[in-house]
């Protein structure tokens, strides 16, 4: 359904304002922590205070004398579960239990487990619990690792989970290269920070045989299916429920140690069990992202064209592999051509395993790592060739026809580039930019400008979506999705009352319950809209049916006369002779009011498969300025033009641009995990790791162009992740702009910036 398709629209398109957002700022929320049945155990975790050690005896006797304290368990006490982590064949997967065996792989990997009647009593216990470590050569720095001097697993004769070799051949253009370009590029591991941090309650209902689990999770099915085949009980002996979930950003899409382990205890002690991680805690156990090393270089000919790109990408797994980990670097190499045309992409990716808390999603997950390698090598190019950079980038854009399939393989459905990056260039008045950062350089400020044009992947998979109308004319719509701030209690309103004329406030989202919604594979990838959206519009077409029969029954007319106006369900023609939505609806629970041949109720089911990826883009441009007496750096504007296709809602829209960007300016600038040379994590609080405040950003000027494809009934593209691509190597290349330096790794940080001034 595009607007294309319905001039008319009433509510999609429409700025409306979120339905969830009044529970939320009045206090009225349900977070994991607001959950707390009677006789609750609370778990507290004893974490390896080593990155790599062999594990003797634990000696737990002192912390069981502790009031409060019901047990202690070690690997030892509990059955030998291993986490799911999704791979291909050619990847080595390490066994990664509950809690550490033989040895430990990480300073926070869990040793033992302890359950009380409080968590302070829980707290307290773990520091009375003796263990007997004897360290080993730790190796955090994931170059040093691949050189397998040390190796992680033994079992695994490696530390190389995978190696792959690209077919791709680029030497012939690179001998023919006027001018050729490269760096070695880090993405250092930056950690997700949602606002609310994992949690788990498990209670077992002895007497039914069923185990109900409370997760902050982004995806309750895949959650259900593993717990059920870890515990060995059946899919419906288990369910999972998402309650208001806090934020994610991809930390919160696999299962770790601690689901596992709860939902176990729970069902061995017969009392319902809960664990809520501390934030120092979520440093060192919940999986970061990005952790990538690039070894890249780009060819061009004499007038700035691209000839090729090829080089090597080293991914950091961690200690062990996610249910995400092994994904993330296969997107990298998958979207390495971008927006351009480039002939020959030769990218080899390694993928490695360090003393280090293990890698997954991370908002993105993939796709920045590209955009930033790509961006970063176009700007020195323009630098090498005397280019402006959005000139360099308008002379090697893809200009179609599409779909079009890149070098890496990846079926790019719509896109129109060149249009994105001039109406930024219009929008943000290019030429009048360029004219004030002159006039800056010559008063001795050090102003910078730089760009980035971005296509990225979203959207996977399959989804369900129900939709009952009552016979009070509200609604419930059913999503197999699980938001956690995207906003889809508005969005798939604005779809359902589009489409069945309820009103739109009147509309209630029920998801992230495994009863109440069997089947579904939870939010990621910019998913949410076009593929959980595209359900409800199925489902929502199926209830519109029965209503159009319903109401032609009551006009006494034929159901393809009938169409639905401002005025009510009506007979095409004759405006005035209508039934309203709640008139239909109290006639669908009525036997006696229904046509011939209908049963009552008013509901629908659907899925929807998505066959094909949607490819959003976009350009993002930053103006900075940096203070050479400190190495500040103080944005100045940051726009950006991003097409995510038909927008169901722009103030959504927005919204989601304003909080990848932040994210995305964090990285540039202020974020960073780091670790010491025995794999301590020394940014482990928010003492020591830099997340941006309100004074560190700017009025983000958000535009967008519409391309609309068509790999779903909606036309939508995923927008949740664009920010985050967008924004990073925009910001990277406007401060290296500023200091005319070639490149720096991020994050630029004061320091960082004021030492390259000094040099």
């Amino acid at each position: 359904m595009s607007a294309a398709t319905h001039p008319e629209n009433r509510y999609i398109g429409k700025p409306l304002k979120r339905l969830e957002d009044p529970k939320f700022i009045t206090g009225a929320g349900a977070y994991l922590e607001d959950i707390t049945p009677e006789n609750t155990l609370r778990l507290a975790l004893l974490r390896s205070p080593y990155a790599h050690a062999e594990l003797g005896g634990v000696d737990a006797s002192e912390a069981l004398k502790l009031p409060g304290v019901v047990a202690v368990f070690t690997a030892a006490d509990v059955p030998e579960i291993r986490l799911p982590a999704s791979a291909s064949r050619d990847v080595k997967v390490a066994a990664h239990l509950m809690l550490a065996t033989d040895r430990v792989r990480y300073a926070g990997e869990p040793v033992a487990a302890v359950l009380a009647s409080s968590a302070a009593a829980a707290e307290d216990a773990l520091g009375l619990i003796s263990v007997d470590y004897q360290p080993l050569p730790a190796v955090a720095e994931v170059l040093e690792a691949a050189t397998d001097q040390h190796l992680l697993h033994p079992s695994l004769g490696t530390n190389i989970a995978q190696s792959r070799k690209s077919s791709a051949d680029a030497s012939e253009p690179f001998a023919q290269a006027h001018t050729v370009v490269g760096a070695r590029m880090v993405q250092q591991r930056v950690a997700g920070n949602p606002l609310e941090g994992r949690g788990v309650l498990a209670t077992w209902d002895g007497a039914r045989g069923t185990l109900t689990v409370y997760s902050s999770t982004q995806s309750p099915h895949d959650l259900r299916s593993y717990l059920a085949g870890a515990l060995e009980l059946a899919e419906n002996q288990v369910r999972v429920i998402a309650p208001d979930v806090g934020g994610a950003f991809g930390v919160k899409i696999h299962p770790y140690p601690e689901d596992f382990l709860v939902a176990y205890l729970a069902r061995r002690t017969g009392r319902p069990v809960k664990w809520i991680e501390g934030r120092s805690e979520s440093f060192l156990a919940t999986s970061p992202g990005r952790a990538q090393v690039a070894d890249l270089e780009m060819a061009f000919d004499a007038e700035g064209k691209i000839l090729g790109l090829r080089g090597r990408v080293v991914a950091d797994v961690g200690a062990y592999g996610l249910d995400s980990t092994f994904g993330n670097a296969p997107g990298t190499v998958l979207m390495l051509q971008g927006p351009y045309e480039i002939p020959v992409v030769q990218a080899d990716l390694l993928m490695v395993y360090t003393n280090a808390t293990p890698t997954g999603a991370y908002r993105g997950a993939g796709r920045p790592e590209a955009t930033y390698y790509l961006e970063r090598l176009l700007d020195m190019g323009a630098r090498a060739l005397r280019l402006d950079p959005a000139e360099l980038r308008r002379r090697n854009f893809i200009g179609g026809p599409f779909p079009y399939t890149t070098r890496t393989k990846a079926k790019y459905d719509s896109g129109d580039y060149p249009k994105t990056l001039e109406r930024l260039l219009e929008v943000a008045n290019y030429p009048a930019l360029r004219a004030q950062q002159a006039q800056a350089r010559a008063e001795g400020r050090l102003v910078g400008l730089g760009f980035c044009t971005y296509v990225e992947i979203t959207g996977f998979g399959w989804e369900t979506g129900g939709v009952r109308v009552n016979a009070d004319g509200s609604a419930v719509v059913f999503t197999g999705t699980s938001p956690h701030g995207q906003g889809a209690a508005t969005s798939f309103a604005q779809i359902v009352a589009e489409k069945l004329g309820v009103e739109f406030e009147r509309v209630q989202l029920v998801h992230g319950d495994t009863t109440a919604v069997p089947f579904g594979m939870g939010t990621m990838g910019s998913r949410t809209l076009h593929v959980g959206g595209s359900a409800v519009l199925k489902a929502s077409d199926g209830v519109r049916e029965k209503m159009l029969r319903i109401a032609a029954h009551l006009l006494e007319a034929a159901p393809e006369d009938v169409e639905l106006t401002e005025k009510g369900w009506a007979v095409r023609g004759v405006p005035d002779k209508a039934v309203s939505t709640a008139d239909i609806a109290q006639a669908a629970y009525n036997p006696r009011k229904l046509p011939q041949g209908l049963d009552p109720g008013l509901e629908g089911q659907a899925s929807f498969t998505l066959k094909d990826a949607t490819f959003p883009f976009g350009a993002h441009l930053v103006m900075l300025e940096v203070d050479p007496e400190t190495g500040q750096v103080r944005l100045l504007r940051h726009v950006s033009v991003d097409d995510a296709g038909n927008i169901v809602n722009p103030l959504l829209f927005e919204g989601q641009q304003h909080g990848g960007v932040a994210q995305g300016i964090g990285q540039a600038l202020l974020e960073g995990v780091a670790f010491d040379a025995e794999g301590q994590n020394l940014t482990a609080s928010l003492l020591n790791y830099t997340l941006p405040r309100a004074g560190d950003l700017i009025g983000m000027e958000v535009y967008h162009n519409q391309t609309t494809t068509t790999t779903n009934p909606l036309g939508a593209k995923g927008i949740g992740e664009a920010g985050t691509i967008g924004a990073t190597p925009a910001a990277v290349n406007a401060v290296l702009d500023a200091l005319g330096v070639e490149h720096l790794d991020m994050p630029l940080t004061p320091e960082k910036v004021w030492r390259a001034i000094q040099r």
